[in-house]
């Protein structure tokens, strides 16, 4: 049992890319993706770029975003929000079509596009989605009449709304114990899950207790923490 410092909190945007952003960490991402997108992966990448505490005051270019690539083609882009700013469904396909042109240079053939992969994980209810009670959806370009039409699979968008998970009675087995784990590290059980997810946030709730005690990571984590709340009370004075 974790007797150490107060762990910090998962769902903060910096602690959650120091859990499944940071190379060596693979495995854990990895399995959480596989969870998501109820698929095996059998490889990932994590591309790694330095935060300067500077850049934490506050996220307006997604820096705390993670950037993977998974069996060797297909590009990731995972979003920790809990600030609901109205506009998270442009601010995801924004981020989305930056991963998906960025590896093309002028006038290279269109061919070498890659598959591009959108995860989204709020801690709030978006507005559009309020009639859809599933808590994960996914989302690609079909067809108005032939739903059952995809017109390509470049593009597929994962959201998470942790409020609904939070409210649905239909838990599902694979991503439940991830948002468990973001919802409450601490107190969550280990027993019900599979093997492979248990062995996957058994290591991140190691990773999570190692930084918790690290006094700089804290520091971070703090100035993350300070950016949101004052994001906040700016949004709960009705600013702009």
């Amino acid at each position: 049992m974790y007797i150490g410092k107060e762990l910090l909190n998962p769902k903060n945007d910096y602690v959650f890319k120091r859990i499944f952003g940071h190379k060596g960490n693979e495995e854990i991402t990895k399995q959480m993706l596989s969870s998501i997108m109820k698929r095996e992966i059998k490889n990932i990448t994590l591309s790694e770029n330095t935060i300067l505490e500077k850049d934490l005051q506050g996220d307006k270019i997604g820096i705390v975003d993670i950037h993977a690539k998974i069996e060797e083609e297909t590009e990731v882009d995972i979003e920790m929000q809990v600030i609901d700013e109205k506009n998270i469904e442009k601010r995801i396909m924004y981020y989305w079509s930056l991963l998906y042109t960025k590896g093309i240079q002028q006038g290279a053939p269109f061919y070498k596009l890659h598959k591009t992969i959108g995860i989204l994980i709020a801690d709030f209810k978006i507005e559009n989605l309020r009639k859809i009670e599933k808590y994960c959806t996914k989302w690609q370009i079909r067809e108005e009449e032939h739903t059952s039409v995809i017109l390509t699979d470049i593009l597929e968008l994962y959201i998470i709304e942790l409020p609904k998970a939070r409210e649905n009675k239909k838990k599902d087995k694979e991503t439940m114990p991830w948002i468990k784990f973001l919802e409450n590290p601490k107190e969550m059980e280990m027993e019900e899950m599979s093997e492979e997810n248990k062995v996957a946030i058994k290591k991140a709730k190691e990773v999570l207790e190692e930084i918790s005690e690290d006094e700089h990571e804290r520091y971070i984590a703090y100035l993350r923490d300070k950016a949101i709340r004052d994001e906040k009370s700016i949004e709960a004075y009705g600013y702009d």
